[in-house]
């Protein structure tokens, strides 16, 4: 199994929430976690754990100063390291599924796997809450290796998550960057013309082409034209939308419909 640490190292340390209204239990959490090298961070109830999210990009709120959207990510942007969260089942006030049904509704559970941790007669919700998006459930009283193997799976999984909403976030920018002309090119370049016919389609030098297709390939991070297709065919909604953006069609694209 490969360990989270090892697999989160480009994306900082990760992060095991806890959220039970048991002291002890939070307690004995976070020492088996620190026996084990990770971090952990305990909430005695869902409302408190709900109170520590960062608002929504753009929401109006003015949240206190030691509040994680004081000066840091938006919701959309949090967790920012792998983490996942420890969530028991039946507490006071809001009961774990509806702080998971809240989590899933804020499009959290990919950053934020969650595992439940269950007493005998939860282990049909927590089912039930697996087969809707949750990681795993842990039915008390639990083996501590099998729990923490747990965990670190889900951090992992975290962290993939993480890394791809990175790789879509540098090849967006990377897009963004580009200009017209270097729109065109890559355009061409996709559609697997040579220099020669790039050249004749926009009526520029074969040199010219060369820097353009230079540039496309530096600001995607890419250094060949098949790897070029297979970047954007990796990505299909950017690819969608590139193929909409004025420019990425080329000139033919322009004299079709002059």
């Amino acid at each position: 199994m490969t360990a989270a640490p090892n697999t989160t190292a480009s994306l900082g340390l990760p992060v095991v929430y806890l959220v039970d209204d048991e002291a002890v239990v939070r307690e004995a959490l976070a020492w088996l976690l620190r026996s084990r090298r990770l971090l952990s961070e305990g909430f005695a109830s869902a409302e408190a754990f709900e109170a520590h999210l960062p608002p929504p990009a753009g929401a109006a709120v003015d949240p206190p100063a030691n509040a994680p959207g004081a000066a840091g990510p938006s919701l959309q942007e949090w967790p920012r390291s792998p983490s996942c969260l420890l969530l028991d089942v039946r507490m006071p006030g809001m009961s774990g599924p509806e702080l998971f049904e809240r989590l899933a509704a804020r499009g959290l559970l990919g950053r934020l796997p969650v595992i439940f941790l269950t007493g005998h007669g939860d282990v049909p919700t927590a089912v039930g809450a697996v087969k809707r998006g949750a990681f795993d459930f842990v039915e008390k009283p639990f083996s501590d290796n099998a729990l923490v193997d747990r965990i670190e799976q889900a951090l992992a999984l975290s962290a993939r998550a993480l890394l791809a909403e990175r790789a879509v976030l540098t090849m967006r920018t990377a897009l963004q960057e580009l200009t017209e002309r270097e729109r065109e090119v890559m355009s061409l370049v996709m559609e697997g013309l040579p220099n020669k016919l790039i050249a004749d389609e926009l009526d520029i030098s074969v040199r010219t082409v060369e820097v353009h297709r230079s540039r496309v390939f530096d600001k995607m991070g890419v250094k060949s034209a098949v790897e070029l297709v297979n970047l954007m065919n990796a990505h299909p909604p950017l690819r969608a939308q590139w193929a909409a953006r004025p420019g990425a069609s080329g000139a033919r694209g322009r004299d079709a419909g002059a």
